[in-house]
């Protein structure tokens, strides 16, 4: 048996989380959200039904869509496309509106603009939610935006058709799509002793034909990625241009839950933190990062080219390397290791152990441009299907301009600090069952 044995996967800005509100403080100190795996118990998307190794199988094949979705948008071969938000299961309960209504919406870093189901929406235009659709017409603080406002402009396809109002379209990579009018109202959060985060004026989507794989109980879509309608990039003057998060180990969610935090309590305090520059990069969405090299014990492997080659992505289950850079490094991992491997039947996973196989995972040494970040077992192997598998896999080898994605189950026990203003992702290693 594997003397570290991992903890189950958080399947994801932050995929297969439910965003929960606890903490509301002051909006310019900041404010926090628990939150919890789509495939825990405490989730409103739980099957009972699904085995352990069933649910990190359908995270796996969902990290795989995901990497093919970033690299067409990366190629602009899919202008029009964005990443398939079921791939990107998280979702974020939050209010929309004067009264506030409560929705949950999935929480997708592979997307922008926030956008909710709206009535009235006949049945033949809007998915089944569990609930009704946000009502604009009972919120007293709701307001449609003009075609000529620089929210509208900012959108890849709008239409003024017999109004005035900025009509949106956005297609999804797997052809789900959304049409209405972008708007703004009031967003709130929760608190845990009742009171209320508000924020006024965020624009959204008010979606009047929606269609697709979005699925009940999700209203929507929360875009958490670095555009300009994303809900990180309209709140940026409230919380100080920064957030983190510190996502635990599956196996701890039951007693205690991950948190995304935003504002001044977002910032690492605790010793040992390490910052790496965020790299500005088409399209704006993603967080890019350039990884230099991969070590283990005393030796290096290093990418064709490190420059903003790797997207940190909350939402991607496992981490995925360029074909070239992986096929240097899964030999040094299998000689440390030093044991007999396994094929995975089912091809997901490259390298694999038994089982009962009793192996010594080593430590995994990450060079960021002015980081470097060592990785447990923890965030490096799970276990699945009477395997003991690697978490880190191999693009295709048919893409021209591959990219790598850095994925959430390395960074599993992390503080993950986000500064949107200095360009920055900061790291600490953190027991985030203690945060």
């Amino acid at each position: 048996m594997m003397h570290n044995p991992p903890f189950l996967v958080l399947t994801a800005i932050l995929s297969s989380l439910v965003i929960q509100s606890v903490v509301a403080a002051n909006a310019t100190s900041g404010f926090s959200v628990e939150l919890i795996h789509r495939d825990s118990p405490l989730s409103p998307f739980y099957n009972s039904s699904l085995t352990t190794s069933e649910i990190l199988e359908k995270n796996a094949l969902h990290s795989m869509d995901r990497i093919k979705d970033f690299q067409s948008l990366i190629d602009q071969k899919a202008i029009q496309s964005l990443v398939i938000p079921t791939a990107a299961s998280y979702l974020m309960k939050l209010s929309f509106g004067t009264p506030p209504v409560e929705y949950y919406a999935i929480a997708d870093t592979g997307s922008d603009v926030i956008w909710i189901q709206c009535a009235p929406c006949p049945q033949t235009q809007c998915y089944s939610q569990g609930s009704s659709p946000f009502d604009p017409r009972k919120s007293s603080t709701y307001q449609k935006l003009s075609c000529g406002s620089k929210p509208c402009q900012e959108l890849d396809r709008k239409q003024c058709v017999n109004t005035n109002d900025c009509q949106y379209t956005l297609v999804y990579g797997d052809n789900s799509f959304t049409m209405g009018i972008l708007s703004t109202d009031t967003l709130t959060f929760d608190s845990s002793t009742g009171q209320k985060a508000p924020f006024p004026t965020s624009i959204f989507g008010c979606g009047y034909n929606n269609q697709g794989n979005f699925g009940s109980p999700a209203a929507g879509i929360v875009g958490l990625g670095g555009g300009s309608l994303s809900l990180v990039s309209q709140l940026a003057a409230q919380i100080d241009n920064r957030f983190s998060y510190c996502l635990v180990p599956h196996a701890a969610q039951a007693q205690s839950s991950s948190k995304l935090i935003f504002g001044q309590e977002a910032i690492i305090s605790q010793p040992g933190a390490v910052s790496t520059p965020l790299i500005t990069k088409n399209p704006t969405t993603f967080y890019f990062l350039s990884l230099e090299g991969v070590s283990i014990g005393d030796k290096t492997v290093q990418p064709s080219s490190s420059q903003g080659n790797i997207i940190i992505d909350s939402g991607t289950t496992l981490t995925i390397l360029e074909s070239n850079f992986y096929n240097s490094l899964e030999p040094l991992v299998k000689a440390a290791i030093g044991a007999e491997t396994v094929e995975d039947p089912r091809g997901t996973y490259s390298l694999c152990y038994g089982a009962q196989t009793d192996i010594n995972v080593p430590e995994m040494v990450f060079h960021f441009t002015g980081a470097t970040l060592r990785l447990q077992p923890v965030n490096t192997f799970r276990s699945i299907r009477n395997m003991q598998c690697m978490a880190i896999v191999s693009t295709s080898s048919n893409d021209p301009n591959p990219i790598s994605i850095f994925g959430n189950y390395a960074q599993i026990n992390f503080q993950v600090e986000y500064d949107l203003q200095k360009r920055t992702v900061s790291f600490a290693p953190t027991d985030c069952t203690k945060q």
